[in-house]
């Protein structure tokens, strides 16, 4: 059984686009459905600790206390806001 996923964006994409081919495939009467599998990037977080710092961890999974702490401070911050403001504008077909 697979562990949890984590509830971030690029997960929750790459199980999104499992759940849509399996229900393209149940449309067509097919009954061999993919199996899901634990998405690449899950174990990456970028995450905010204020308007100007952040820290970024790489390598994380289901189990307590996982990944390494890579980037921080003012570095991370920036690189969340690339990933966010790339993120943006891949949604609206840029």
């Amino acid at each position: 059984e697979m562990p949890p996923v984590p509830k971030i964006s690029y997960p929750g994409e790459e199980q999104a686009l499992h759940a849509v081919k399996n229900m393209e495939a149940m449309h067509k009467g097919s009954k061999k459905l993919k199996p899901t599998w634990w998405p690449w990037g899950a174990g990456m977080f970028a995450t905010s600790l204020g308007p100007h710092d952040a820290c970024f961890v790489l390598a994380a999974n289901h189990e307590k206390g996982s990944g390494y702490m890579i980037n921080w401070w003012i570095p991370a911050a920036l690189q969340k806001e690339l990933i966010e403001s790339t993120k943006i504008n891949e949604c609206k077909n840029g």
